[in-house]
């Protein structure tokens, strides 16, 4: 499903943790290929590229219907950003209506930078909704957002790779939510989203190395915690 750089850089990045194949890949693809949990209400708001071509139209006027309609079209693949990047879901929707915003003020600039016009504005939209969460964690949460964490991990021991085999998109977004705002922030922008550790550096103010280093810790975190959650659901179905 993967093409190009991107589908080497996953490759690459899988086979050094074997472990992290089942779950990242999971998230990835969620992620790119819209795979996340949607209402009817949602569906029936799915849109076409002369669709969106109006609604843009309409945005720039400042058109109400325009804009709700714009807003909603787009609301499960936006917070399906944002909720990677936060802790709860008052925070994911307070950056995703931020965000939005910042889309309806600048969306007469929009230029499609290829020829589908709507995964194009989908990746302009991405974009958006990135950089407003790195905005919101470095403004409330400007300690844990900039420092080298070395908050000492919890060791789980390793169980049977079977415990990954029915990890859900849910539990992973739960997952990553109760990483440290400075690991959950690396983890999607360098796994997901596709950035290097260098504009990691330069979007955080931090160093190259402090970005690598949370990505490791961070990694090594995500999978103790979905490891450390299935032993406790086992245990309560066992129970």
């Amino acid at each position: 499903m993967f093409t190009g750089f991107f589908y080497f850089q996953l490759t690459v990045f899988f086979s050094k943790q074997l472990v992290a194949d089942k779950i990242l890949f999971i998230l990835i693809e969620a992620t790119f290929f819209a795979e996340v949990p949607i209402t009817i209400s949602e569906i029936l708001h799915l849109i076409t590229a002369n669709e969106l071509n109006t609604l843009i139209r309409g945005c720039t006027l400042n058109n109400r219907e325009s804009q709700k309609k714009m807003y909603d079209s787009f609301y499960s693949y936006g917070m399906s950003i944002c909720d990677r990047y936060t802790r709860n879901k008052e925070d994911s929707i307070e950056i995703f209506n931020d965000g939005f915003l910042k889309i309806f003020k600048e969306i007469h600039r929009f230029k499609p930078a290829y020829t589908d016009e709507l995964n194009s504005f989908k990746g302009w939209l991405r974009k958006i909704m990135i950089y407003t969460a790195i905005d919101y964690n470095r403004k409330y949460h400007k300690h844990g957002f900039t420092a080298e964490l070395n908050t000492a991990m919890i060791f789980v021991p390793a169980e049977e790779e079977n415990v990954f085999d029915m990890i859900s998109y849910d539990e992973i977004i739960k997952a990553i939510r109760d990483l440290s705002p400075a690991y959950r922030t690396v983890l999607n922008m360098f796994i997901v989203d596709g950035f290097s550790h260098d504009e990691i550096s330069s979007q955080l103010g931090i160093a190259v190395g402090t970005s690598k280093s949370n990505l490791s810790k961070a990694r090594q975190q995500l999978q103790n915690i979905l490891k450390k959650d299935n032993k406790i659901i086992r245990a309560k179905n066992v129970g």
